[in-house]
């Protein structure tokens, strides 16, 4: 589980379609084989750690469906090691199971913030909702906009700075992850074919105020 704050930007060392050895400082700190990292928002986990780098295998499943085999030599990576239970959680639950990978359509400066438009599938859509949270590359955000076909995120200096969505250009591939809580209200939902009711909350354990 992780919370969408990105601790370091790493750079790719080595890519290959099974493995990627990634430069890093910060995450290293009481990292050890076996543990949990996001790497752009996609949960893997670390095979080796050295002074100043760190290894992760990649499955035939994760590239299919994150922009993870597209990074070349070179190329920035958001990092995020897994939430330890009694910290601040400044973002929102992100699991770090991406749902799918959208595409940047504009970037434009308004004031101090810069707004993001990004596209994706038409299956992503129902879970994101305007003043909801998303996951782009491993960063929680708050929707500002969305339509049937794309949804606008807006990033703060901070944001642009300390993470590698700073350097996002039209027609890059970023990875997403929806908010878990949208998925599991879709899913109830659908398993009432009345939809959610009063009486459907009170039999599944929410009590009934009055």
């Amino acid at each position: 589980m992780f919370t969408g704050i990105v601790e370091e930007i790493g750079t790719i060392k080595e890519a290959s379609s099974r493995r990627l050895v990634i430069e890093a400082k910060e995450v290293l700190e009481g990292t050890m084989i076996g543990d949990s990292i996001a790497v752009n928002g996609v949960c893997l986990t670390i095979t080796s750690v050295a002074k100043n780098n760190f290894s992760v295998d990649i499955m035939p499943e994760t590239l299919r469906h994150t922009n993870l085999g597209k990074l070349r030599y070179g190329d920035l990576v958001n990092l995020e090691r897994a939430l330890v239970i009694g910290n601040r959680v400044g973002g929102h639950m992100v699991q770090g199971h991406v749902d799918g990978v959208g595409k940047v359509i504009s970037v434009l400066s308004e004031d101090e913030a810069v707004i993001m438009k990004i596209s994706t599938l038409r299956g992503l859509l129902p879970y994101i909702v305007i003043k909801g949270s998303i996951a782009v590359d491993g960063v929680s955000l708050t929707v500002i906009d969305c339509n049937n076909s794309s949804f606008s995120v807006s990033l703060v200096a901070y944001t642009r700075q300390n993470t590698i969505l700073g350097s996002k250009k039209p027609g890059n591939l970023v990875n997403l992850e929806v908010d878990v809580i949208a998925k599991y209200v879709e899913r109830l939902k659908h398993q009432n074919n009345h939809g959610l009711t009063l009486e459907f909350l009170v039999e599944h354990g929410f009590s009934k105020v009055g």
